[in-house]
């Protein structure tokens, strides 16, 4: 096993006061890039296999900075160089030909944070793409490509993202992030359930390594099998991801503090910080679990792209208020007839204080669109029964109270051009958003787009068709194909394109476009064409 020297300008007391530093701010970026590096590290650690197998991503950009990742994945060849702290470099590049080097960062990694490497690269300039590439002793990554935001006084064209959602590595291939990295992009915006927790027998194309995740180190090894994946690994390197999370991050349906198997509340929340941390792990995000209380970590965030458009990501989970009219038996989302309880007006899809927040953000901004990326459908998907109509207590349709104070905060301020964007729900969806759902006498506020899954299986025809005829507001509703969203956004409108492929997804899947919509500046709604 190799030791890292001591370079002149640094004692063993100085060693020792950074070391205690890491221990004690494991996921503090700020500890970790102020620590420098032997001079010789480079030339000490030696890699009998490639570190760097789980690629490199960026994430979270703003005008002057983006976040870059990646992790070491130490095989077995290499276990002895897990009980080290080892040194990783980060350069930064203005051109493809690496040749014109804008920024350099050491930063130490270590076996508590999973060998993960954050770095936040400051000191860029707006709207401009760079390329970058780790290194660690003998080992180099893949350069990957990212870029910067508009300044925020800028005046900007366009915004072009590809939205994405429920990618579940047993169901299908992740063909969809070949065509993703293929796209001339600004960004990716990933909505929910990157990885999933839980297996189907019946829909299994290729198999989970290990059984369903508890521990940190089981969260971690499916984190890396996903990561392990050619296709999702190019479109990370092609492309800056903004991202949210869903449920399968941790298991499927929970609320809070709450599981569907009615767990402990204090032996549930440990395991959501296992997977917390797994997440931050393997994702460029700037924010990490809570040393104080690590079943918590922020995920929602605002980001602007010039005066073009502000974009709120949500966190649909880890704030909501437990499903209305529960099983007794069993936690989760089902669907419910006649649940007074729906109507409680503390109850909150997003927590008070996320609500709070979104909400004075969009009352005060000046963009020209205002974007909400969050988990799932907002429109209603509920159908008239004898019993009276259905709710799916997992959904917006579960929250009608909360759903109902966000649009008509909406309609009260006067705000034009917001666009609401989902997953979740394996099925492309464009529909209006009116205060009162389907109700042609409430005016349309919001436009909805809702991307399907990435390989995720969708709800059957027979049932989709119910859908579409009990709720008026959807213009296009389609659980069939697979695929991702292109969005592009000017100071004229929205174009999107349901970019779709048959299910299962195959490795040589060619992909369409199965149908297009637009939003007409000014003009709240979705149109086809």
């Amino acid at each position: 096993m190799h030791k890292l020297s001591l370079p002149a300008s640094l004692t063993r007391r100085d060693w020792g006061r950074a070391a205690l530093t890491i221990a004690l701010a494991p996921w503090s970026l700020s500890a970790q890039q102020a620590l420098g590096a032997p001079e010789d590290a480079k030339q000490r650690v030696r890699w009998r296999n490639d570190p760097f197998a789980l690629g490199v991503a960026s994430g979270q950009p703003r005008a002057d900075s983006v976040l870059l990742w990646t992790r070491l994945w130490v095989q077995e060849a290499d276990a002895a160089l897990n009980t080290q702290a080892l040194a990783v470099q980060c350069e930064v590049f203005a051109d493809e030909a690496l040749r014109q080097r804008v920024g350099q960062w050491t930063v130490m990694t270590h076996a508590q944070r999973g060998m993960s490497v954050h770095v936040e690269a400051k000191g860029l300039q707006p709207a401009r793409a760079y390329w970058y590439r780790f290194t660690c002793g003998s080992a180099s990554s893949p350069v990957g490509r990212t870029r910067t935001t508009p300044a925020a006084q800028d005046k900007v064209a366009q915004l072009r993202m590809a939205l994405a959602s429920c990618q579940h590595f047993e169901q299908g291939h992740f063909t969809a992030h070949r065509e993703i990295a293929q796209q001339d992009l600004d960004l990716v915006l990933f909505v929910g359930d990157y990885i999933y927790e839980s297996s189907n027998p019946r829909y299994q194309l290729r198999a989970h390594q290990g059984g369903v995740p508890q521990t940190l180190d089981e969260y971690r090894a499916r984190h890396a099998q996903y990561k392990g994946d050619a296709d999702l690994r190019a479109a990370h390197a092609a492309h800056p991801w903004v991202m949210t999370w869903d449920d399968h991050e941790v298991v499927n349906d929970y609320a809070n503090d709450r599981d569907p198997k009615l767990t402990d509340p204090q032996v549930f929340l440990r395991r959501r910080a296992a997977a917390y941390q797994a997440y931050f792990e393997h994702m460029p995000v700037r924010v990490g679990p809570d040393a104080a209380n690590p079943a918590n970590m922020r995920i929602h965030d605002r980001m602007a792209w010039g005066q073009l458009a502000d974009i709120w990501t949500l966190d649909n989970r880890q704030y909501r208020s437990y499903h209305a009219c529960p099983d007794p038996l069993k936690g989760g989302g089902r669907v419910v007839m006649g649940c007074n309880e729906l109507a409680d007006a503390q109850r909150s899809m997003l927590g008070i204080d996320q609500e709070r927040w979104l909400t004075q953000g969009l009352n005060t901004s000046k963009a020209a669109w205002k974007v909400v990326a969050q988990g799932t459908q907002m429109s209603s998907t509920g159908l008239a029964t004898p019993l009276g109509r259905s709710a799916f207590t997992d959904g917006w349709d579960g929250y009608p109270v909360a759903r109902e104070r966000f649009l008509q905060n909406i309609a009260d301020a006067k705000l034009q051009d917001v666009l609401v964007l989902g997953g979740d729900v394996h099925m492309n969806v464009a529909a209006q958003l009116r205060v009162q759902p389907n109700d042609e006498k409430s005016p349309i506020v919001a436009s909805e787009l809702v991307t399907t899954s990435i390989t995720s299986r969708g709800m059957g025809e027979t049932l989709a068709a119910q859908i579409r005829s009990n709720n008026p507001d959807i213009a296009h509703l389609r659980p069939d194909e697979r695929g991702f969203t292109w969005v592009q956004i000017t100071p004229e409108g929205v174009q999107s394109a349901f970019k779709t492929t048959a299910n299962p997804v195959q490795p040589g899947s060619a992909f369409g476009t199965q149908a297009q919509f637009a939003v007409q500046r000014g003009v709240a709604g979705v149109v086809k064409g």
